[in-house]
């Protein structure tokens, strides 16, 4: 196998939103084959007070985003309403680099970002840098968890702003990708892709017929719920990371 193709004879599945596509080409050039099988897609969520939401969001010290579905939903709030980031005063707190990333697209400048990228680390760095009493929005899918609100040590508003959608129609798919092919890695980013794949997919094929990739603890924990054994999650909780690993480990057998 040459050295620069070690993800050849590789197969990886991507079980995120259709969204998640900018990995499948760093895949390919590197051998492996990628496959997009979304078990979940996210839509915004429209309310009728959006408006209101909107020019209220200026009045807090923080706005927090978790998640680059979250961005998104909420930047097409602001265009929608023609809004640009100079309408919101408060800092931005954001988790993860392709949230990041996001917001800065968007205008806005992230003033904190947690050392790992997951909620419950986000609890602990946060209240240090927040100061005194501060106002703080968390932009939020609707299946956010409750550990910012319930970690944090002072109030939350939460907006929920995108919804999220399992995917039923991926199971036959998937379920021949993974018979026809020897190496297979599945890789989980969130417990909702989790919840369908275990629903739809291991009744057919177990979870033993793959290897078995998380990013996050959070999403590691869902599998193991489940009693999948997870045999990649790296310290860094980002897809490329998780190629990263992929690439040292030996064939699936």
């Amino acid at each position: 196998m040459p050295s620069n193709l070690p993800l050849k004879g590789k197969t990886i599945l991507l079980t995120g939103t259709s969204k998640t596509t900018t990995i499948v080409d760093n895949i390919t050039a590197l051998g492996g084959q990628a496959i997009i099988a979304p078990l979940i897609e996210t839509c915004e969520r429209l309310d009728s007070n959006d408006a209101e939401q909107l020019n209220c969001a200026h009045q807090y010290d923080w706005i927090i985003f978790t998640s680059q579905n979250a961005v998104d939903a909420f930047a097409c709030k602001m265009l929608r309403h023609q809004l640009n980031a100079k309408h919101f005063q408060g800092k931005i707190a954001s988790i993860g680099t392709k949230t990041t990333t996001a917001l800065e697209k968007l205008g806005f400048q992230v003033s904190f970002m947690p050392s790992v990228f997951s909620a419950d680390i986000f609890v602990k760095e946060f209240p240090s840098v927040a100061g005194n009493h501060p106002r703080c929005l968390f932009i939020r899918g609707e299946k956010a968890k409750s550990t910012l609100k319930d970690g944090l040590p002072f109030e939350l508003k939460e907006w929920t702003v995108y919804e999220t959608i399992e995917r039923h129609d991926q199971t036959a798919a998937i379920v021949s990708c993974i018979q026809q092919h020897q190496d297979v890695t599945v890789i989980f980013a969130s417990p909702s892709a989790v919840d369908v794949y275990a629903m739809d997919v291991v009744p057919h094929v177990g979870w033993q017929a793959t290897r078995i990739a998380a990013i996050g603890h959070i999403t590691e924990a869902a599998l193991e719920q489940y009693g999948a054994t997870v045999d990649i999650m790296p310290s860094v909780y980002t897809m490329q990371a998780v190629i990263e690993e992929i690439m040292k480990v030996g064939d699936k057998s």
